[in-house]
């Protein structure tokens, strides 16, 4: 989810569900030690709970940004050993630390070590060629002697050569029973999956077999779906919202942002999925992704775009009153 989760989607996403856990996007422990530390690991409060993703295989280094992570007010810790890019891949980590079992061990324990929030690891089922359960089973235990509790099993395969990330999303077969062996396996460790969930009725089958579900691109393209979490999982009360309402609830937090420079592209991006499969969804999404519109732009263009969908339902409805069929 690089680029994708960033804060200005997850302050979105939580407008959308109080309960959810939100993940940043995946984070270098370089950029995060000799960057800018503002930029990587702000978050808005109303963001809780939220986990902040390491990219890295240096012990040391995850152990510095462990601690950075608690100081900074992160709930839990997550190290991605799951990411098939080949930039990541140059960097000695993501998918391909899967076959260096012992380094992944050794970096959780010194995390473990620098901070008292959760650690978790985020991690496929096999790299390559290398397909049979034994070997994220033996992977998975290795990693928990270590001290990790929480796994998120992306329940395919990662190809390291020759299938571009976007690939690896969609061409390794999802094995859901790879997961569920897991947790029949390790009763005691949270197990939480992730891979192809597009609906609510899915999540709640794999409940049935694992402790959690992860969602990433559907409650981004899609991120409506989230509304129906808090009373379907969590047992809240279900709650009333509207997509209007939803998004003059953020408009204190949008307002704000753009008076400290932000600009709204930069925040428009992330909710042109709010109309996804709705009427006015096409028309949402061109106002709010047209540079032109969105050069010096401010809450009325979100107000305008708005107005627009309600205009245009309305003549709808009106039409078809009026229509004799």
């Amino acid at each position: 989810m690089l680029d994708w989760t960033d804060r200005f989607y997850r302050r979105f996403a939580r407008e959308l569900s109080q309960q959810t856990w939100l993940y940043t996007e995946m984070v270098n422990t370089g950029a995060i030690l000799h960057g800018d530390k503002m930029r990587h690991l702000r978050f808005d409060p109303a963001e809780h709970p939220i986990a902040l993703q390491l990219g890295g295989s240096e012990p040391a280094d995850l152990a510095r940004c462990a601690k950075i992570a608690q100081d900074w007010g992160y709930d839990e810790v997550n190290l991605n050993v799951g990411c098939p890019s080949e930039r990541v891949q140059s960097g000695s980590f993501g998918a391909c630390l899967m076959l260096e079992p012992n380094l992944v061990a050794d970096g959780v324990k010194a995390m473990r070590d620098a901070c008292q929030i959760d650690v978790t690891v985020k991690h496929r089922i096999g790299i390559d060629k290398i397909e049979d359960y034994s070997f994220v089973r033996d992977f998975v235990g290795h990693i928990a002697d270590a001290g990790c509790s929480t796994f998120i099993v992306h329940a395919r395969n990662a190809i390291l050569k020759g299938l571009s990330p976007k690939e690896n999303r969609d061409i390794p077969p999802l094995k859901y029973d790879y997961a569920y062996q897991l947790k029949r396996d390790f009763p005691n460790l949270e197990i939480i999956i992730n891979g192809g969930i597009t609906t609510l009725e899915q999540t709640q089958s794999h409940l049935l077999h694992v402790d959690g579900v992860m969602v990433g691109r559907e409650a981004y393209h899609n991120p409506w779906i989230l509304t129906d979490i808090d009373s379907a999982i969590y047992g809240q009360a279900h709650r009333d919202q509207t997509r209007r309402g939803t998004m003059e609830n953020l408009r204190v937090f949008i307002e704000a942002e753009l008076a400290s420079g932000t600009p709204l592209r930069f925040i428009a991006r992330h909710i042109l999925g709010l109309y996804q499969g709705q009427y006015g969804a096409r028309q949402w999404r061109r106002m709010l992704s047209d540079a032109t519109l969105l050069k010096n732009a401010n809450w009325e263009l979100i107000e305008s775009a708005l107005a627009q969908i309600e205009n245009s339902l309305s003549h709808r409805e009106a039409s078809n009153l009026n229509d004799p069929s």
